[in-house]
């Protein structure tokens, strides 16, 4: 066994041995901060969080991904018996945590309930474009391009004064802004640099992309019409307007312009 399966095992047994079951648990929530109750674990959560917070608590220098990977594999071996406490006690803290729900609607304010949809649909907007940012360094999209000033702060951030990221970014403009032209000009230079830079590794990305059927994913996509569109502007179709009259025949536009159509009657009066 190599060293993390002994450290998998070794944690498995001092939980067992000290009868560490969360499982049992009551699940309380609270909702004195105005929002409403969380969620409550589900079963193979109920499972998993002691070694977990194990891990979490002792800073093991192991990777989490190892670790979640066996415990998910140990789940999956337990037998219908050993999972029913942690399923259990899942479904009674869901019956819970609808009975705390059914409460919290009700004591909402249209404003209350109106402020806690936009908050959750900003949430929702954050979640997106953060599974949007993996997924395209997943596929290795090229970094953005640099401006003069950006770098400039990464190469002076380390050494710039201030104690919060805020206030250091805030120094380092006063200093950029204090630069000589000469001196920007430098940085300026760079800047286009990873510009060519930047302009050329996107080129090679999006042919990638096109290769593997991801064109969603390149910028200014041309909208590809339908062969079999027919254009409304300067389509037009003569007729013949008969004369009741002398019986001539006289060309006009299609029906939509009337003005046509009028003249004509004119003419024949």
């Amino acid at each position: 066994m190599n060293k993390v399966t002994h450290f998998y095992l070794y944690i498995f047994l001092i939980l067992r041995c000290t009868c560490v079951c969360p499982a049992v648990r009551e699940v309380s929530f609270s909702t004195s901060s105005g929002g409403p109750p969380k969620r409550p674990l589900t079963g193979y959560l109920r499972y998993a969080r002691p070694y977990l917070l194990y891990i979490n608590v002792c800073h093991i220098d192991v990777r989490f991904v190892e670790i979640t990977k066996k415990i998910a594999q140990e789940w999956r071996l337990l037998s219908p018996e050993q999972k029913k406490p942690y399923q259990e006690a899942a479904l009674a803290a869901r019956q819970v945590y609808k009975e705390e729900m059914t409460k919290f609607k009700e004591q909402l304010t249209p404003a209350h309930a109106a402020a806690l949809k936009e908050e959750k649909r900003q949430k929702m907007a954050r979640r997106r474009a953060i599974r949007k940012k993996r997924e395209l360094t997943m596929l290795g999209k090229p970094k953005r391009l640099r401006s003069a000033f950006n770098i400039f702060m990464s190469e002076h951030f380390q050494e710039a004064t201030g104690e919060s990221t805020q206030a250091k970014m805030k120094n380092l403009f006063e200093d950029w802004s204090k630069l000589r032209t000469a001196q920007k000009e430098v940085y300026m230079q760079l800047a286009e640099d990873d510009k060519i830079r930047y302009k050329n590794e996107m080129k090679s990305w999006e042919e990638h992309m096109v290769e593997v059927g991801r064109e969603d994913l390149i910028r200014n996509r041309k909208k590809t019409k339908p062969k079999n569109s027919v254009k409304a502007k300067g389509n037009k179709t003569k007729i013949k307007v008969v004369s009741e009259s002398n019986g001539t025949e006289t060309p006009a536009s299609t029906p939509g312009t009337r003005e046509s159509t009028s003249r004509a009657k004119k003419t024949e009066e």
